[in-house]
């Protein structure tokens, strides 16, 4: 069996990419898998770190708006699926499988050219515009939330990776508070804007520093790779309480095991890692795009498993207001993560890989 996965730019596509490649292995030791990806994306990092071959296209940004970019898509479009169909032809998959964003659409369109059956999976609750025009010509379509609105979706939920899946948040968390130089007996609040960083939050959370540490909550603040330089950054006051900050986490499931609260953006990624650990959260959603990531976060708001708060009213002053309070109250964060963990499934993964090796095998025969 061949595979040939698409989807690269950030963690919310290169992440269930890979949860999805290494329960594809488990299920077929012998399967062939290849990740499809640009050259600026996340995957030139990640992918080639888990094990997995990685070809390259030209990126085809799909502007929102009029302009210079918009009048260069055809061209660029051409030039990405032209590469597209040398992978394919190289690698001569039995199916491929995309995540949106901008290297899918090359893949969809060279599926499409050979003839060759298509997986999509979309991971948001509002589908992009690649996964809307790949739905209309895939085999099958999986979707990471229910009532997402595309053609042929199927609900499997988002694949994530198994040590975030299995983790047993109690058992791992004095390890993990000891791997960042954090007390084991003091609240936790956890912070990240994802692979990326997140300006507002960096703001808000450094700002509320000094009444975090009066309050006795310490802080592991996850500021992303450009954070320290980014101009409006200022560093957190010292209180004496610990206030941990790192550019990137690579072990993410000690970050959630870490955790009472998490504060963080709402991509399908953090929204699902964070409810099927059971880590309550504040969910800030990004205030660009489509919507698509306050309705991520919903259901499990609805559910009582997290607050979620508009990008524009997150500051120094709510969280000094809100933080302290709900993460020194260990029974209502009990409640909110209960009703988390029981909304998200957690064998996503399994279940997108029986459904690709399902499509793979029908196309064999």
């Amino acid at each position: 069996m061949r595979i040939l996965l698409a989807g690269g730019g950030t963690a919310g596509h290169t992440s269930p990419l890979l949860a999805t490649a290494d329960a594809l292995r488990r299920l077929d030791p012998d399967v062939e898998i290849t990740c499809l990806g640009t050259p600026r994306g996340l995957e030139n990092k990640v992918v080639p770190a888990a094990g997995y071959p990685l070809r390259l296209v030209p990126p085809v940004p799909l502007p929102r708006k009029p302009g210079k970019d918009l009048a260069l898509v055809p061209s660029r479009l051409r030039a990405a699926v032209k590469a597209a169909l040398d992978v394919v032809d190289d690698v001569r998959p039995d199916v491929i499988v995309g995540y949106g964003g901008y290297v899918s659409m090359p893949a969809y369109l060279a599926a499409r050219r050979r003839k060759l059956p298509l997986v999509v999976h979309e991971q948001n609750a509002l589908p992009g515009i690649a996964n809307k025009f790949g739905a209309r010509i895939a085999t099958r379509v999986a979707v990471s939330f229910p009532d997402t609105p595309l053609k042929k979706a199927e609900y499997v939920g988002l694949p994530v990776r198994r040590m975030i899946s299995t983790l047993d948040r109690a058992a791992l968390r004095d390890e993990a508070r000891a791997f960042f130089g954090l007390d084991p007996a003091l609240p936790t609040l956890v912070v990240t804007g994802g692979s990326q960083g997140a300006r507002r939050l960096n703001q808000a959370i450094s700002g509320a520093a000094a009444a975090l540490g009066s309050a006795g909550v310490q802080v592991l603040h996850v500021i992303g790779p450009n954070g320290a330089s980014d101009p409006s950054w200022t560093a957190p006051v010292p209180t004496g309480v610990p206030y941990v900050v790192l550019p990137f986490v690579e072990r993410m499931d000690y970050a959630l095991a870490a955790a009472d609260l998490m504060v963080c953006r709402s991509g399908a990624s953090s929204v699902v890692e964070a409810s099927s650990s059971g880590v309550p959260a504040i969910f800030v959603p990004l205030p660009i795009g489509n919507g698509e990531q306050a309705l991520n976060a919903r259901p499990v708001v609805d559910a009582g498993g997290a607050l979620l708060v508009e990008d524009s009213s997150f500051s120094a002053d709510y969280v000094a207001d809100t933080v302290p309070g709900l993460v020194r109250d260990p029974e209502r964060l009990a409640r909110m993560g209960a009703a988390a963990s029981e909304l998200v499934p957690r064998d996503a993964d399994d279940k997108l890989a029986r459904l690709i090796a399902d499509v793979a095998s029908g196309a064999a025969r």
